[in-house]
């Protein structure tokens, strides 16, 4: 990643933003220090966005699944039957 020192920074920051809106991200530095890096507003998030229906069509719901179980928890719930 391009490092550029702040005062050049000041002197071409159009060009310069202008480069990170493109994908080509910075960092700016003072000192040789890293202060801030310059990254374009809609580039990803380092972590991966979880989506509802990620595994639609994979995986399958079987059609008796609200009734799963029923008997042992009626049992839990009425000893006596």
């Amino acid at each position: 990643m391009k490092s550029v020192d702040i005062r050049e920074a000041k002197v071409n920051l159009s060009r310069l933003v202008a480069q990170a809106a493109k994908g080509e991200p910075f960092v700016i530095t003072k000192a040789g220090k890293p202060l801030v890096k310059v990254v374009p507003v809609d580039a990803p998030s380092p972590r991966k966005v979880r989506r509802l229906g990620f595994m639609m069509g994979r995986i399958k719901v079987p059609d008796d699944f609200d009734r799963m179980g029923e008997e042992e928890i009626a049992a839990l719930f009425d000893p006596g039957s």
